[in-house]
Formats: C-alpha cells, structure tokens, sequence
C-alpha cells in the first residue's frame, strides 16, 4: 500500500473472500477487551482507519455511522490504532453513535490478524472486510492508496446480500 505514492509494508496475512475472519484482541472504551467473539454473530462490518484525526478517516466513519442507521442486524466496528479515549472524544464531538469503536494500540493484534497493520508507521492502513454471522469474510478491500476512500458501494451491496 502506499501513501501519497510512497510504499509501506503490511505486515499479516491478505485475507480472502470465503476465508474464516481471524480472532483478534483489542479493547474498546472502558479499556475492555474486544475479539471476534465478543463482536457477537450479526452481519458486521469491519472498517479499519490509520486515524480518526485525518480527512479520509473522519468521512468514512462518519459515512458508516449514517450507513449503520439503515442497516438493522448490522453491526459496524471502526478499528485504529488512536487510543480508545481519543476515539471516545472524536465521536463524542461528531455524534457518532451508531459505529463501535475499537483501538488497536496496544498489541497491533488486529492489525496483523487481519493484514492492515502499517510496519513503518505502526498504524493501521485503510480497509474494509464484511463477515457473516458465521465469521466467513464475504467482503474484503484492502485501500491500495491510504488517502483515498474505500468503495462505499460495494460495501454496501456486500452487506444488503447478508441481510
């Protein structure tokens, strides 16, 4: 992936279309832990940001939060390496209450469950995966250019097939 044109490495696997989602553990708000698992069995979305405190990351977040209004049985999560009192405060100041937010800082272990997380900088890069209640990974877009948005369509065509 890159940059504003420079590369980085990714370090993790590229997940697959039709492979089993990773467990993973994190934590959210109250400093609790968050794994697959504990994301329950709905339909989810998964969409991971290098930081809330960037342009692209704040659209799609907040873009996912409106999307999640209309989307019953669907559960969206935003995974970033911020802190998860910095994620409390940004969505405190935005509104968003639809979107379940999950902080990747202290082990990366999301990040290279799932392929996103940024060698270099030790962030996560931008991308989407979409599971099923049984943990299948029915969407994937790894963002090959971290400033750019990921394809909101066909998230959302992948999420409507689900439901």
């Amino acid at each position: 992936m890159t940059l504003r044109g420079n590369p980085f490495t990714l370090i993790g696997p590229e997940l697959k279309v039709g492979g089993k989602a990773p467990d993973f553990e994190a934590v959210d708000g109250a400093l609790q832990p968050v794994t697959l698992a504990s994301t329950g069995h709905a339909v989810r979305v998964f969409s991971v940001v290098p930081s809330l405190d960037t342009p692209v990351c704040d659209a799609q977040t907040k873009r996912f939060n409106e999307e999640a209004a209309n989307m019953p049985g669907v559960e969206v999560y935003t995974f970033s390496m911020d802190l998860p009192f910095a994620q409390k405060r940004w969505c405190g100041a935005y509104g968003i209450d639809k979107v379940k937010m999950v902080s990747d800082h202290r082990e990366g272990s999301f990040g290279q469950a799932y392929g996103t997380l940024i060698k270099e900088l030790r962030i996560l890069s931008r991308a989407i995966f979409v599971l099923d209640r049984d943990n299948t990974i029915r969407h994937v877009e790894y963002v090959k250019e971290m400033s750019e948005h990921p394809n909101y369509d066909t998230v959302m065509a992948a999420v409507k097939a689900l439901v």
